[in-house]
């Protein structure tokens, strides 16, 4: 498996990291996860920078509509940072229109560390929705 996703929901944090060929199928079961996690408001962090795909502009085109269609189903998206090398950009750039077009903090980086700290920074941890009561309390015990 080329991706590996961590789902903080203390931190109210989604990670990706791409290692290897990613293709159709192995992203619709990261979106899958993320939806069954409940993280769509979650900040996101994709970091591509050792990934690589062979999939068809239309396979990009399904993944963009895939999640245009989440954001109409559920109005709160957290941020999204991106993380490619300029050599990425354009296989993906079409994705990454539709994923713009969404009422959320989005921005493409070169460096990760930098994503990071802009996924950190107060104004978008500001944006986030309040825990539920049950994770709340749980975080007061941690």
């Amino acid at each position: 498996m080329p991706l590996f996703w961590t789902i903080d929901s203390r931190r109210q944090f989604f990670t990706v990291t791409c290692d290897g060929k990613v293709d159709l199928a192995d992203v619709k079961e990261m979106v899958d996860a993320l939806v069954g996690a409940n993280g769509l408001p979650y900040r996101k962090l994709f970091d591509g920078t050792r990934g690589c795909t062979d999939m068809s502009e239309q396979e990009m085109l399904g993944i963009g509509v895939r999640m245009r269609e989440l954001h109409v189903l559920q109005r709160d998206h957290g941020a999204l940072a991106v993380v490619l090398p300029d050599d990425k950009y354009e296989q993906i750039s079409r994705v990454l229109g539709i994923l713009a077009a969404a009422k959320r903090p989005m921005r493409v980086f070169k460096d990760g560390d930098k994503a990071r700290k802009w996924l950190d920074s107060p104004p978008i941890r500001g944006s986030l929705p309040p825990l539920e009561p049950a994770e709340a309390s749980s975080e007061a015990s941690a």
